[in-house]
């Protein structure tokens, strides 16, 4: 069974439980996905299924692209993402996963791609303390002292530095689902996911 499909970044609201908590959740799109292409350990060395997320219209793809998944749909994709699974011989090429493979309390990890941040300080990036204000004090928020002595005499690799802030796939683990509209394919989780809005993100079930 597919445990993991793609979906877009809406934003973020809140809810209230059963039992009256305010709860904040962020409301992601999930699927439908189309199963473009399947992978078997015979032709390709390992089971795997690449879904398609994204509705593009087809004279918009280059002719390779076009090509490779007129075998599978009709329809053109914006995202084309590979999934392992042990579950092949079940599902045809062109068929549709939906949110249906969700329940409300399942956890699930959701990957993305962190906010661009550009180039920030060492305050920002690593959460830094600041230095005083008052008193003549010239450091404010500077990083302060990273030399060291006559020996080595050098800043060690990996220091941390003001420098590039975002633009990494981060993954949050065990998130719940709080509620699902099956009607408009939304997922509510609890707790915030990598990513602006209309940001792509694998979202996939975990039995941590």
């Amino acid at each position: 069974m597919m445990s993991a499909l793609l979906g877009k970044k809406i934003g973020m609201t809140n809810v209230f439980s059963s039992d009256g908590k305010l709860v904040p959740v962020t409301v992601v799109q999930v699927g439908p996905c189309v199963v473009t292409q399947i992978k078997t350990i015979e032709s390709d060395g390992y089971n795997a299924l690449q879904l398609g997320f994204d509705e593009k219209p087809v004279e918009k793809l280059n002719k390779p692209m076009a090509g490779h998944l007129k075998k599978a749909s009709d329809k053109g994709f914006r995202v084309l993402k590979e999934f392992r699974t042990d579950d092949v011989e079940s599902v045809e090429a062109g068929a549709t996963i939906g949110i249906d493979i969700f329940t409300v309390g399942d956890k699930v990890n959701i990957s993305g791609i962190s906010k661009g941040r550009g180039f920030q300080g060492t305050i920002k990036r690593h959460g830094f303390q600041r230095g005083p204000e008052t008193h003549g004090s010239r450091n404010h928020r500077k990083p302060g002292s990273i030399g060291n002595s006559a020996w080595p005499g050098k800043v060690f690799k990996g220091k941390k530095l003001p420098g590039h802030m975002g633009v990494n796939r981060e993954t949050v683990k065990n998130l719940t689902i709080v509620d699902i509209k099956h009607d408009d394919n939304l997922l509510l989780v609890k707790g915030p996911v990598p990513g602006f809005k209309t940001g792509i993100l694998e979202v996939r079930k975990t039995d941590k």
